[in-house]
């Protein structure tokens, strides 16, 4: 038997082990650094299977890193398993909270830890019988959806000697990710003056709520003068707490995004000299709370080719008529334009033409070649942070209905479901026998870290944090 054969033989007979594993993760959905039951699950299994545990990367408890193996090649999964606030739901069709304002798995990190976990244990069966020498990693990453994670642990340099990095995401179907994102700074700014009685003696007072909203009045001019595919978001989260009374305290927070990373701290030192004119303005004063920063996605293309092959090679998924009809249902209660959208990226993220008709299929099985001219994802992620440290790819499998919204309830009951739990183990198989080939082919690795440092230009990965930092 083959080492590739090994692999897969054994990811489908730990079929029903792995959906467990994501079921009971998605059962206690925990929200960014408080995920202990779905960490300490992950680890226990992997420390049960032969793998070194070290907790506590990156500062976070939630953190750990799981390694078997000596020597190089040394490869790296990313696992994710954090849930997000609001969206508890349970396995129906209809928006039915299971904890009214409960968190849930609105973006299926349930199956993506899991997943990855079942890729280096079919890994490590395979090195094991073929006497294959190298490293594995599984990284488990928390605070994925305040990105907050990875870039905290990548400060600490935990990714530093890595030869390549694997990572994958649910999605709504099996095609490689191969665009770039959004480099990200999030950040609070918080005002302090001084109260007073707002109708009795409000020249004494200096108002901190002023000094925010002077603040965004100046953000708002910055817009006209940066870059087009820049964006900036804010949301006042304290101006105080009546009128008659002159706030002490005010805060606003923002995200700023934009293509690059030197463009971010462009932008974002701009932002920093609107803070100080705004408190100059008020007569108050402020203080900056970063929150964490991350880079733009540095795609790598011989990764993203042999993943998608490796997609392929290992791709038997098939949905039930249940399933099918479990999924039309869901796409019956999106919003007008949602299934729209989401076609019309896949027919601009896909290669060769799609037809019109597929955007009647509501799980789509098979495996889409990527195009070669992707474009930039609106979003931010932290895997963006490793991608410039070592060669990284990325996948997505169907594990949702076309059209699903994005940090949805109809995610939560879908990544829950028999949906969810094939895209999680199509993604297992496939990231597997990528990191087989690149510990047993050299010549493919050194066109991997060719492309990597071409790809880089000399910018070497410096990490957004400031000293001292600690994850929130």
């Amino acid at each position: 038997m083959s080492a590739r054969d090994i692999i897969l033989n054994h990811i489908n007979g730990e079929d029903e082990k792995l959906g467990y594993i994501a079921k009971e993760i998605w059962d206690r959905p925990e929200i960014a650094l408080t995920e202990s039951f779905a960490s300490k699950l992950l680890a226990d299994e992997l420390a049960a299977a032969g793998f070194k545990i070290t907790w506590g990367a990156g500062g976070m408890p939630t953190a750990f890193v799981a390694e078997w193996g000596s020597g190089s090649p040394i490869i790296g999964y990313l696992g994710e398993y954090d849930a997000l606030p609001g969206l508890s739901q349970d396995l129906a069709t209809a928006k039915t909270p299971l904890v009214d304002g409960g968190p849930g798995h609105g973006c299926g990190h349930n199956l993506f830890g899991t997943a990855c976990m079942g890729s280096v244990m079919g890994l490590k069966k395979a090195m094991e019988a073929e006497n294959i020498p190298g490293t594995i990693r599984f990284y488990g990453c928390p605070a994925e959806e305040t990105l907050v994670g990875k870039t905290y642990m990548a400060r600490d340099g935990v990714f530093d000697d890595l030869d390549a990095a694997i990572s994958w995401h649910p999605g709504s179907t099996n095609i490689v990710w191969n665009g770039s994102s959004l480099a990200m700074n999030s950040f609070k700014v918080n005002f302090h003056g001084v109260a007073s009685h707002a109708g009795v003696d409000p020249e004494n007072g200096r108002s901190a709520l002023d000094g925010v909203m002077l603040m965004d009045v100046g953000v708002n001019y910055l817009r006209e003068h940066i870059i087009q595919e820049a964006r900036i978001h804010s949301v006042v989260t304290h101006g105080g707490q009546a009128p008659n009374v002159v706030p002490a305290y005010a805060q606003v927070w923002y995200f700023v995004r934009a293509p690059h990373r030197h463009q971010v701290e462009e932008i974002y030192g701009r932002m920093l000299d609107i803070a100080q004119g705004a408190a100059l303005m008020t007569g108050t004063s402020h203080d900056i709370e970063f929150i964490t920063g991350c880079y733009d996605l540095l795609p790598n293309d011989t990764m993203s080719q042999l993943l998608h092959d490796c997609m392929v090679e290992s791709n038997n998924m098939s949905f039930t008529p249940q399933e099918i009809a479990y999924a039309k249902e869901l796409q019956s209660s999106f919003a007008p334009g949602m299934l729209d959208a989401d076609f019309g990226r896949m027919k601009r993220s896909a290669k060769f033409p799609l037809e019109d008709s597929r955007k009647d299929d509501p799980l789509w099985p098979d495996v889409i070649q990527h195009t070669d001219n992707p474009a930039t994802m609106g979003g931010s992620t932290e895997v963006g942070d490793v991608s410039w440290i070592t060669p990284t790819g990325q996948v997505t499998t169907t594990c949702w209905p076309l059209g699903t919204p994005g940090h949805s309830w109809q995610i939560v009951a879908s990544v829950g479901s028999g949906i969810g739990k094939q895209g999680m183990m199509l993604a297992s198989k496939s990231m597997a026998l990528a990191g087989l080939d690149l510990l047993t082919k050299p010549d493919l690795l050194d066109q991997v870290k060719k492309e990597f440092v071409e790809k880089k230009a000399g910018r070497d990965y410096v990490t957004p944090l400031p000293e001292g930092a600690k994850a929130v």
